[in-house]
């Protein structure tokens, strides 16, 4: 640009259509391919081909003619160890740790997954509350204080998913708001 371009293109021109034409009309040809790009059949690729380009097409800057004879993709093997089917995840959840099973109950929804660890947590003494829609255990040692056929008042342990943490609750249990496996 000429000085008096420099000073007339305020930096907001400089970015907008009348730098762009201003690049298109460059005599730098680099700067003018940055801007409009190259046709890509200039560069030796066969654009009409089902074949894939990147097993021909090197650079830009290669030889048509070298390209061709040479083979990109190289050669290999899948090591054995990829083959290798891993076992379902049925037969280690028992192994899981309970935070590793609230993970899963609580981020796989209406999965197999899901009702695998709510399984898994019913065998480590966990039970499902239908309206607080949170897991609780008794508290271990402790005996209910007050205990009916209907309810049981005493100590328990929530998990909270919120906070991903137990918490201890004293707490009256209606025993019909528990899930007997009805996930």
């Amino acid at each position: 640009q000429t000085p008096a371009q420099q000073v007339l293109f305020s930096p907001a021109d400089r970015y907008g259509l009348l730098g762009l034409l201003h690049t298109i009309k460059s005599s730098d040809p680099d700067q003018t391919m940055l801007a409009l790009g190259t046709d890509l059949t200039n560069l030796g690729l066969d654009l009409g081909s089902s074949d894939n380009l990147y097993s021909t097409f090197i650079t830009p800057w290669t030889d048509a003619k070298t390209a061709q004879m040479l083979n990109i993709e190289p050669e290999f093997t899948l090591p054995a160890c990829y083959n290798v089917q891993p076992p379902p995840a049925n037969t280690k959840i028992g192994n899981f740790s309970d935070e590793t099973l609230f993970f899963i109950f609580y981020s796989q929804p209406r999965d197999a997954m899901q009702e695998m660890a709510a399984h898994e947590l019913y065998k480590h003494n966990w039970r499902y509350h239908k309206e607080l829609r949170l897991w609780l255990t008794k508290e271990a040692g402790s005996e209910p204080i007050q205990k009916t056929a209907t309810y049981e008042r005493g100590s328990y342990i929530f998990f909270d998913p919120v906070l991903w943490e137990r918490v201890r609750k004293e707490f009256i249990l209606h025993f019909e708001s528990l899930c007997v496996l009805c996930l």
